[in-house]
């Protein structure tokens, strides 16, 4: 579905009311009733798994296990004061969180939780991904830079320098999945990974991209290490650093400007881990199982519960990663962040696309599932 012909539907949906209201509505949703409630829960989980690293307890005071200690903390937050640092700007101050807010939540709108369950599955989705996010990095640095504080300065000049560095190979281990598929449509992508070797349109069919050819399976550990990066998340947390910039590029953020800060770097990692499972861990479909193949045809309510739960496994393991990792990876330094991305992994993406290639030309498209299972080529 394009642009147009979903405004269309969408306006026909609510009446032929004024379009822009209904963007702002489904703007509010998306963040009040998703990327809000994420990224509250996330801070719970990632406090646990940090107290279950290192033999600690962890919130366990509000609510039963501690689980409502998110919303105590967003309350605290909340009522904090309202501090601005003398010699700030502050339109810049005041816009930079809201930047990086709407960069991360606007990426929602193409993420394929399902069929059933998309926002707008147009054709450039993985281009607006990729260039919707970008609003994340110069919300960083002009943030740090409207704060008038020099460990932020430090730390927004890192933000940039490695966000504008690690696109390259993101971008890069992003283009294999759009050469096998020949689209930049997010939900056609999933299409094709589905399971169904032996049916009239197999050739459709190749099972998940990280599959696809040994080179699929390399550009997927680069897209998550990129992503990774792109997050600032650790080993890749140079621009907050607290050892060494105090706070980095929010050392002078309180109140619910921090918190704004917070919920966009939650909703990039639920951002980078849906479109890593979208683009290569087959999104929605069931490994080795085929729901339209059942003998009984399931309800359509019933397969988007079904398919909205496969997707959040999936993603929400790879957020889960991202958790681990922090609790057992050491910080890189700058040099190291830096030679690893335009030494290790740009030159390994475009082997990997190149391989790709090469593996399409020889292979007449064909993965390795469909190798093994005897199915045509396109």
């Amino acid at each position: 579905m394009d642009t147009a012909s979903f405004a269309h539907s969408l306006q026909g949906w609510t009446g032929g009311g004024p379009l822009w209201v209904w963007a702002a509505l489904s703007a509010f949703l998306i963040i009040y009733l998703i990327a809000l409630p994420f990224g509250g829960f996330a801070t719970y989980v990632e406090r646990k798994l940090a107290a279950d690293f290192q033999d600690r307890i962890g919130p366990n005071r509000v609510g039963p296990y501690g689980l409502l200690q998110f919303i105590a903390d967003a309350v605290k937050m909340i009522s904090k004061e309202d501090f601005i640092p003398a010699g700030a700007d502050r339109f810049l101050y005041n816009l930079a969180p809201l930047m990086v807010v709407v960069g991360a939540c606007a990426a929602f709108a193409v993420l394929p939780l399902s069929r059933y369950l998309m926002g707008a599955d147009v054709n450039i989705g993985i281009f607006y991904v990729l260039s919707i996010s970008t609003l994340v990095a110069p919300g960083i640095l002009l943030g740090s830079w409207s704060s008038n504080n020099k460990w932020s300065l430090l730390g927004g000049l890192r933000g940039a320098a490695q966000i504008v560095s690690y696109e390259i190979p993101v971008a890069l281990s992003i283009l294999p999945v759009v050469m096998i598929s020949g689209t930049l449509q997010i939900g056609s992508i999933v299409e094709q990974q589905g399971w169904a070797p032996g049916a009239e349109n197999a050739a459709a069919y190749h099972f998940w991209n990280v599959f696809h050819n040994p080179f699929c399976f390399v550009a997927s550990i680069l897209l998550f290490i990129g992503g990774l990066a792109e997050t600032n998340r650790i080993p890749f947390d140079l621009p907050e650093a607290e050892s060494e910039l105090v706070s980095g590029f929010n050392t002078e953020f309180s109140g619910m400007r921090f918190g704004l800060y917070a919920l966009g770097e939650f909703a990039e990692i639920f951002v980078m881990s849906a479109m890593i499972t979208a683009l290569y861990l087959g999104g929605w479909h069931i490994p080795f199982l085929n729901l339209e193949s059942l003998f009984i045809k399931l309800p359509t309510g019933l397969m988007a519960i079904i398919q909205l739960g496969m997707f959040s496994i999936k993603t929400l393991s790879l957020v889960f990663v991202v958790m681990w990792l922090r609790w057992t990876l050491p910080r890189l330094r700058v040099d190291q962040l830096m030679g690893m991305c335009w030494k290790g992994l740009v030159p390994l993406a475009l082997v990997n696309l190149f391989g790709t290639a090469v593996w399409m030309w020889v292979f007449n498209g064909r993965s390795l599932a469909q190798l093994i299972f005897g199915v045509a080529g396109h």
